[in-house]
């Protein structure tokens, strides 16, 4: 029978693997792992789980070192997710890694040369890449947590272009269509593993907590008492956040059964990480299920459960009656006061990968935590800028698309539509400066060329508007 190191695993690595449960016979481990450890190029499809990716991550690990780098982009929610998982996976061994937070530290790093592996969200590598800190042709491996869910999904396109050809790429992803191009361009005979075939009809009912990723193992005290079940099963991927789970639960009755991959009877069942959709379905006919729901993850959920019932933890909604009723109420008057649409249109796109709670949510945060600045100075009317779109000549896009969609979708009068240049990947349109946010904003999420692209001003190397020449 083979063992974990028969996968090419260094030894320490090996161990921590089975530390958190994953044995050579698990089926993903027996074809993650040793694709992963040998360079080749896989796609994993699975829950947007980071220990679904942990048998993976220990072979891709396995291979760096001696000038070979690791390049992990995670969505900015998950960063101290997988920080976790890959301090636990390396703790033995030598590998130098950091985990970006911001710019600053891995600049210094990466340039002198101090960095084996680099865990950070897309907007730092994107920053680091251009600052010239962050050379994509140095990495051997690129590793890719989820794209559906990043900010700014036109990014991994850019990245993909500039890896060298011969490097290899992991991408885990819960939504294969969306990253099918992706896959189809720049990781060709990746091996693909996980949820390969359509996904079945969503189960339910089910319970749903919303909570941050650093706060499941914290949500847990506050929901068993809420709950108060006769007995409870708590279901994970891996033993991640066993140790944390037990501390936090001790001493409360039910005695609780820590489940790993495994569907027990139990009156109650708590989904710490969300399971693939047809072993939801055995969950829920054993037990009445909740969902822990973190950031990015809404879409997923939507896609495996129906009938989903939200659980609000006791003290979050007094908390906000009491503090945040003026803002509420300034809310409320806008909405009443109506002219929202142009709004509502520019939100459509986060609609349909978010919950639209979630959506207000971020709003909101964004809103309340604004910087009071004074009010900008009116722009030169003869000042230009460019809006950046997410689709080129790759896309099939010409200049006469761009043209239609700004002049009959957002009626823009043509003599202001300036130079347009072509790109292989996107676009730039030069327009008006003092017009350049709002088309942007009605630009983003329209379709072009059947497809819905991403726009914004394009900032320069300077960061502002240009002056137009006379």
């Amino acid at each position: 029978m083979p063992t974990l190191e028969d996968f090419h695993l260094l030894s320490p690595v090996a161990a921590a693997l089975e530390q958190l449960g994953w044995t050579a016979d698990d089926p993903a481990t027996r074809d993650a792992t040793p694709t992963a450890a040998r360079g080749h190029n896989l796609v994993g499809i699975t829950p947007p789980v980071p220990a679904y990716a942990t048998p993976a991550l220990a072979g891709a690990l396995s291979r760096v070192g001696e000038e070979k780098r690791m390049l992990l982009l995670t969505p900015p929610a998950q960063l101290e997710e997988w920080a976790g998982l890959v301090y636990r996976l390396a703790q033995e061994t030598d590998l130098r890694i950091h985990v970006a937070h911001g710019t600053s530290r891995a600049m210094r790093l990466l340039r002198s040369n101090a960095i084996d592996v680099l865990v950070a969200a897309p907007d730092t590598a994107s920053a680091l890449i251009t600052r010239s800190a962050l050379n994509m042709e140095a990495l051997t491996t690129l590793f890719v947590a989820w794209p559906e869910s990043w900010p700014d999904e036109e990014g991994l396109t850019q990245l993909m272009q500039d890896l060298p050809k011969e490097s290899q790429r992991i991408i885990y992803t819960s939504d294969r269509n969306r990253v099918a191009p992706i896959v189809e361009r720049y990781a060709r005979k990746a091996l693909t593993i996980g949820m390969t075939s359509a996904p079945a009809a969503p189960a339910g009912p089910v319970r749903t907590v919303s909570v941050p990723w650093s706060q499941r193992v914290s949500a847990l005290a506050n929901l068993v008492e809420l709950l108060d079940p006769t007995s409870l099963a708590l279901w994970t991927v891996d033993r991640s956040h066993h140790e944390a789970i037990a501390r936090t639960i001790s001493g409360k009755e039910p005695e609780v059964q820590l489940v790993v991959r495994e569907v027990v009877s139990a009156s109650t069942a708590i989904a710490f990480d969300l399971p693939p959709g047809e072993q939801l379905k055995d969950m829920v006919s054993q037990s009445e299920v909740v969902l822990l729901v973190p950031p990015g993850t809404e879409s997923y959920v939507a896609s495996i459960a129906s009938l989903r019932r939200p659980i609000q933890l006791p003290g979050a909604v007094e908390s906000a009656q009491a503090a945040e009723g003026a803002q509420r109420a300034t809310i409320a008057r806008a909405i009443e006061a109506g002219g929202l649409n142009r709004s509502v249109a520019t939100l459509a796109p986060l609609f349909e990968r978010h919950d639209p709670v979630t959506v207000a949510a971020a709003l909101y945060e964004l809103w309340s935590s604004r910087p009071k600045v004074s009010a900008p100075a009116p722009q030169d009317s003869t000042a230009t800028a460019k809006i950046y779109v997410g689709a080129g000549k790759k896309d099939g896009v010409t200049p006469n698309d761009l043209v239609a969609v700004l002049t009959k979708e957002l009626r823009v009068n043509r003599e202001k539509i300036g130079r347009i240049e072509l790109r292989d990947s996107f676009s730039l349109i030069e327009i008006p400066g003092n017009e350049a946010e709002q088309i942007a904003r009605g630009l983003n999420g329209t379709t072009i060329r059947r497809r819905k692209v991403t726009a914004r001003v394009d900032r320069g190397p300077s960061g502002g508007v240009r002056r137009s020449r006379t």
